[in-house]
């Protein structure tokens, strides 16, 4: 691919705090970078960019880091529009409701899961996110959970196993002997598709006991941890997430003293979901809690069909702002590098040489607009590994 060089950009978000203004978000004012097949090669002031094959005029617009979904439960067919409307008329959100996508996703053909899935990367692709986790979970046999990754694989970065998601309804009576399919047959059928395993460890779902089970053997079949954590209420997810080193306790909205200063001393990211606050009207995580203690701190969509149907990462980050007490530079870094951090990845989240280049362009000159205007498409340009796409 020919070399670019985007010009004449008003504040590049960088998220290196060796360059530019020096804050975690390493701001360089009056910038350019410079694309080299799917790698940034330069950073810096606009008046100092070196030539390229092509360039690109920002028109005094602001770029930062393509977003980092770090959570989303794309693997789904079917829709809860009615089971929506009945809870935002009264009746509160359990985790049993999971259920009523998994009759539909066992329904639905190979074909049917990839389209879904593709239809949903392609709408957040759209809005600048450039990185995609995703889950299986709505499967709940061996065949289906392991035909939900076959189809996702080489779709997008990362997937993982969530077979652990609930319990379903054939093993109502039998919790023990889900886990035991869970840890053996389809543990064995899914690994080869994925990174991660991922448990839900809730009240109606998976207890602390069952949650280390299913974790540990994921961990010996190569795979690295991450945990559904304290959404619903208080509960000994978060704590078992960072004891044995998870990548990321996900929800975190329900903490205890002990759990925060555990996240604060672990190595264990904090991904906040405000989707699911918002599409549920629980309480918000308290964000500015988490950061003034120290925690690393990830904001991600969570995006399913039931408790958080969205894949804007830029109305999750305006939800962070207003509601959950972090200040726009803060959401900025929890959207992008932290979603790396919850992933494990340093390709991805900052714009500096070496890193992919995955960038988004703002049609606006700073990118506080995303929390300072809501719910407007404010997407001009994505590059996603150096390629526009949009």
């Amino acid at each position: 691919m020919p070399s670019t060089v985007l010009t004449r950009i008003s504040g590049l978000v960088t998220n290196d705090p060796s360059q530019g203004d020096g804050s975690p978000l390493g701001l360089i004012r009056n910038a350019a970078v410079v694309i080299d097949g799917d790698r940034v090669v330069w950073t810096g002031e606009s008046h100092a960019a070196p030539a390229a094959d092509r360039a690109v005029d920002a028109g005094g617009r602001a770029v930062l880091p393509g977003f980092v979904d770090s959570h989303s439960h794309l693997l789904f067919a079917g829709d809860r529009t009615e089971e929506f409307n009945a809870r935002m008329s009264g009746r509160a959100y359990t985790a049993g409701g999971i259920r009523t996508t998994v009759t539909a996703t066992r329904a639905a053909t190979d074909e049917q899961l990839a389209a879904g899935l593709v239809r949903h990367l392609d709408e957040a692709l759209r809005q600048g996110t450039t990185t995609f986790e995703t889950k299986s979970g709505y499967g709940l046999t061996v065949a289906d959970e392991a035909r939900a990754l076959r189809v996702a694989a080489g779709l997008t970065d990362e997937l993982t196993f969530l077979g652990a998601h609930v319990v379903p309804p054939e093993y109502t009576d039998d919790p023990a002997g889900y886990v035991a399919l869970v840890t053996g047959p389809m543990l064995d059928a899914c690994a080869p598709y994925v990174r991660w395993i991922d448990v839900f460890c809730e009240r109606g779902a998976f207890d602390g006991d069952q949650a280390r089970a299913v974790l540990t053997a994921g961990r010996a079949k190569g795979l690295e941890l991450r945990v559904h954590a304290n959404q619903l209420g208080p509960g000994p997810g978060v704590r078992l997430a960072v004891e044995l080193d998870a990548a990321s306790a996900d929800h975190c909205t329900h903490l205890t003293d002990a759990d925060v200063e555990a996240l604060a001393t672990g190595n264990t990211v904090a991904t906040l979901l405000p989707g699911a606050e918002f599409s549920t009207r629980a309480v918000w995580p308290d964000a500015r809690r988490l950061l003034d203690a120290g925690a690393t701190v990830a904001l991600s969509t969570d995006c399913n069909p039931g408790s958080s149907y969205t894949s804007s990462m830029a109305f999750c980050l305006a939800l962070a702002v207003r509601d959950m007490g972090m200040t726009p530079d803060e959401a900025i870094w929890s959207a992008t590098a932290g979603g790396a951090a919850a992933l494990r990845r340093r390709d991805v989240g900052r714009i500096a040489p070496g890193a992919r280049a995955d960038l988004l362009l703002l049609d606006a000159p700073s990118h506080v607009h995303l929390a300072y205007r809501p719910g407007v498409p404010l997407a001009a340009g994505v590059w996603r590994r150096g390629v526009r796409v949009v």
